[in-house]
């Protein structure tokens, strides 16, 4: 059996290969690398017992990425391992078996995989399957804290679980008593025996030591990978931020604030809702469009049910919505093609004022070549490409009833009570602002650039792309 190695970018999923990082995530983890090696050192001088070097390796995972969300500790004789949830008592997900550096004759190789660390990581492999009947172990590793060789666990199921001879190994030693050094002897003589190769990602720290004692920032995208692949995302195959299976609920539910809906529990289902009288807003995008409505109703002496008035406001909404959530994915896609200049952001208030400059973005900028778009138009808005779509063509909904620029702008609307704005410096003791200026604020708060490849995002922000922007439509649609 030989080892075929791969690079950590060949193994990541590649929707998470495409995410970003943060400037902080990529700090922390330079800092916990800087330690890891700093105490490794130290220990190896003091020609420390291994149980300290798997503490090093636990402290650093833990810290790096898994504080509070999965447990690490050893388990039943295995050197670490990493559960499914926060306790215990938890599925094991992530199996581990840490060496000590100077331990060379025992731990994996390029060259060999025939060692004591891969017979130990089979044996806690079989227990994990026959014992407690585990079927949630994700991957395996075998590390000496710099050298880093990580298996899939469909890979231990192929080449070891489903071998019979393995099978009867296991059975062999359970039955009979045998102690562990006869099944990694027997371990051995099978290995040896297996044709099939096995894949791994294999890396070692060593060869980023230096960006991690580096104090400058202008190296470190050779990390991102790396840091991925000991994530939570990639070993215990947890959803990402950007996963377009998961929602953003933090979004979505200050989201659902600012249109003016609220979910609720109905048959087992949460559907989305206006919210109830005592907790309605004027200033939600669903409050002021009904008023507008229903004061142009009044004076063309025209009339709706009340459901049937809420559904044309909502369909407004989301019309306006979707072309705003639109044009913030344009806004990304553009900064991020000029090299993070933000001289392409223009969903803000210093260059959309009110309600009035939002219709004429839609319709007389977006709706029109720069040819045909007013000298005025083109001096305010001519960084903006012009887009041959309907959407930003008048519904039928806009000419029955109100346009965009209907809505009032004095309306302001106290701030979620869980804002992502109350993160930022400038917004933490504000409790309101206007509807636009909320929404544009809000949106500012995320990063909406194209998911094209991966880079350390500097400002920290989280991520939306479009799949999770789909996802809040359809919840959004019922």
């Amino acid at each position: 059996m030989k080892i075929i190695i791969k690079q950590p970018n060949k193994a990541l999923g590649k929707a998470y290969l495409k995410q970003d990082v943060s400037r902080n995530q990529i700090k922390g983890f330079k800092d916990n690398l800087k330690t890891l090696f700093e105490k490794a050192e130290d220990a190896d001088k003091k020609n420390e017992y291994e149980e300290h070097f798997k503490n090093i390796v636990s402290n650093f995972l833990t810290k790096t990425w898994y504080d509070g969300l999965y447990e690490i500790n050893i388990s039943q004789r295995k050197d670490l391992v990493i559960h499914n949830g926060k306790r215990s008592i938890d599925t094991i997900g992530v199996i581990i078996e840490a060496k000590r550096p100077s331990n060379t004759n025992e731990m994996v190789s390029v060259e060999n995989i025939n060692v004591r660390a891969t017979h130990e990581l089979i044996l806690y492999y079989f227990n994990e399957r026959e014992k407690n009947k585990n079927i949630e172990v994700k991957h395996l590793i075998a590390c000496n804290l710099y050298n880093w060789f990580i298996f899939d666990e469909n890979d231990f199921d192929k080449l070891f679980y489903r071998n019979q001879k393995f099978q009867k190994l296991y059975k062999t030693t359970i039955e009979s008593g045998k102690d562990n050094p006869f099944f990694y002897s027997e371990a051995q003589k099978i290995i040896a025996e297996i044709k099939d190769d096995i894949h791994c990602v294999y890396f070692n720290f060593k060869d980023f030591e230096t960006i991690a004692f580096n104090d400058s920032i202008t190296d470190d995208e050779p990390l991102i990978d790396l840091y991925k692949i000991l994530s939570p995302e990639h070993l215990l195959k947890k959803p990402f931020a950007n996963d377009s299976n998961s929602l953003n609920k933090n979004f979505y539910n200050e989201l659902l604030h600012i249109l003016g809906l609220e979910e609720k529990p109905e048959g087992g289902k949460k559907l989305i809702t206006r919210k109830v009288e005592n907790k309605r807003e004027e200033g939600s995008l669903l409050e002021n469009t009904i008023q507008v409505i229903e004061r142009k109703l009044e004076l063309s002496n025209t009339k709706l049910t009340e459901i049937d008035l809420y559904s044309v406001a909502l369909e407004l909404c989301i019309t306006w919505l979707n072309r705003i959530l639109f044009l913030k994915l344009l806004e990304g896609q553009l900064i991020k093609y000029h090299n993070g200049n933000h001289e392409y952001n223009f969903l803000n208030t210093k260059i959309i004022k009110d309600f009035d400059e939002l219709e004429e973005l839609f319709f007389d900028v977006l709706a029109k070549t720069q040819e045909s778009r007013t000298k005025s138009v083109n001096k305010k808005f001519g960084n903006i490409p012009y887009l041959n779509s309907s959407l930003f063509e008048p519904t039928q909904y806009e000419k029955d009833y109100v346009l965009i620029s209907n809505l009032k702008d004095r309306f302001e609307l106290p701030l979620h009570p869980n804002s992502v704005l109350k993160n930022h410096d400038e917004h933490k003791n504000t409790t309101a602002l206007s509807t636009l200026g909320y929404l544009f604020e809000f949106l500012s708060a995320y990063n909406f650039s194209s998911d094209t490849g991966a880079k350390i995002q500097e400002d920290n922000k989280t991520i939306i792309n479009a799949a999770v922007l789909g996802l809040i439509f359809e919840k959004i649609n019922g």
